[in-house]
């Protein structure tokens, strides 16, 4: 498994798609997305625990600014399906390259992770496997059922691929498994998807999550943008609007981080005055939960956002 201080060494390891792609200068890091080096007691014990189940998490792979605060708190984001990734994203910190055969006993490993942990709210995503059939979706449903026998409190968040070019049962089988939050995130504006998720359509992600909706309707839907590539305002605002058409409860607004001198360069760093205002006009439109800060990860304080996120339902249904 990956550690953070070698991205930065091994990128013809983890990325052999982008090494003849110019490298791009990587900025140095304002002051308020500077964040303390992991050495607490609650991080090694969430480490050894995800170690000895064999188990790959997202924190890790993506190189996760936040990995120190949430291990600390034995929350830990679980990543399925391998670690090697179909996609080559310019964004993304995950490898790229031909995954092996799915790991049918890893339901049980995460789902024992999980009761280990005591986590009362869990966050499961997974690599892009279009070399898939169903590019994943039976082991994610292997996954929720593994974890509702393992620990039946804990809520469930699953953060999926796009199932692009997947026949439609694939998905259906994914939502019908009830998670208690779908999330996709659309990670970008339309205009940048050529440059920064080249192997996805915008309007295929958002059909997905609207596809959620329509088909459990009492299933919180979310999804997540970073921002610093070079979106304007405006475009993130009309991604705010498509989102509250397709019924999507929960947007995450964070900065985008350049992991090596390969990956889309940083066009600027977002200030937490400018987050803020984004809180501000998303929680306008209507979102039921909205996280937008420099910080902000899909799972950050997921737990928590989910209390507030069900709490705000009931107030606006009362």
């Amino acid at each position: 498994m990956a550690t953070l201080i070698d991205i930065e060494n091994r990128p013809a390891l983890r990325h052999p798609e982008k090494q003849k792609r110019p490298d791009s200068p990587i900025q140095r890091k304002p002051e308020w997305i500077r964040v303390k080096a992991p050495v607490s007691k609650g991080y090694a014990e969430t480490r050894e625990i995800v170690k000895s189940k064999g188990l790959v998490t997202v924190c890790e792979e993506a190189a996760c600014p936040n990995i120190g605060e949430c291990w600390d708190k034995k929350h830990a984001t679980m990543m399925i399906l391998g670690e090697i990734c179909t996609r080559a994203c310019a964004f993304c910190n995950v490898r790229t390259g031909l995954p092996g055969a799915v790991d049918t006993d890893e339901p049980r490993r995460v789902a024992e992770a999980v009761a280990e942990m005591g986590l009362n709210h869990v966050v499961i995503t997974s690599v892009d496997r279009d070399d898939l059939e169903d590019g994943g979706a039976q082991h994610f449903v292997d996954v929720i059922e593994a974890i509702r026998a393992a620990s039946p409190g804990t809520t469930i968040e699953i953060l999926t691929p796009d199932f692009l070019r997947k026949p439609a049962w694939a998905l259906d089988k994914v939502i019908d498994a009830g998670p208690d939050v779908f999330n996709h995130n659309l990670e970008t504006v339309p205009r940048l998807y050529l440059s920064i998720r080249p192997g996805a359509r915008y309007y295929h992600s958002m059909r997905l999550l609207e596809r959620v909706k329509e088909r459990a309707p009492h299933q919180f839907t979310k999804s997540g943008l970073m921002v610093g590539l070079g979106e304007s305002k405006e475009e993130v605002m009309q991604v705010m609007d498509d989102m509250r058409s397709a019924g999507i409860d929960f947007l995450t607004i964070g900065q985008y981080l350049q992991p090596t001198r390969k990956h889309a360069p940083v066009e600027r760093f977002v200030t937490p005055e400018e987050f803020k205002s984004y809180e501000v006009l998303a929680r306008a439109k209507g979102f039921l939960m909205v996280s937008a800060s420099p910080l902000t990860r899909s799972s950050y304080h997921a737990d928590a956002d989910f209390a507030e996120m069900k709490a705000a339902r009931e107030a606006k249904r009362g």
